[in-house]
């Protein structure tokens, strides 16, 4: 088993807007700049899926496992010989919010799925929770104006 995990606290964050975020999949692009597209049909809720398509890669199946509203979410996806979960938490505390993404590959083949794609998936999650932290934090800076 192989597990990253990257961990970050922001100040002026809400966690129900970076909720919204999260939990639209289509619009994932707008704030993933490794993604060509995201769809889901139906609701964010455990058994649902949705396809995902990085921009250099093929379209994977991810599968809602764990989603509790305002506070984590859990995906996974299945490769031959392994799965790959992803894991999103969002916790209040007094500096501030904090936001968790862990990934997680389990399987006889996982050393193989590692290298091939968690370990891209890892280093890329910096980027995507500062990019989803500045979009929520524009669209509450849009909120108060109104």
């Amino acid at each position: 088993m192989w597990v990253k995990t990257y961990s970050k606290i922001y100040q002026n964050v809400k966690k129900e807007e970076i909720w919204r975020l999260w939990a639209d999949v289509t619009n994932w692009p707008k704030w993933d700049k490794e993604l060509e597209y995201c769809k889901i049909d139906g609701s964010f809720i455990v058994g649902n899926h949705f396809i995902l398509k990085p921009i250099k890669g093929p379209k994977v199946k991810i599968i809602l496992s764990e989603v509790v509203i305002n506070k984590k979410f859990t995906d996974y996806t299945k490769f031959p010989g392994a799965i790959m979960y992803d894991a999103h938490e969002l916790e209040e505390t007094m500096d501030g919010l904090r936001i968790t993404s862990t990934i997680t590959v389990k399987g006889f083949l996982g050393f193989l799925w590692r290298n091939l794609v968690a370990k891209n998936v890892a280093a890329s999650v910096p980027n995507q929770i500062d990019a989803v932290v500045e979009l929520a934090s524009l669209r509450t800076c849009v909120q108060s104006l109104l």
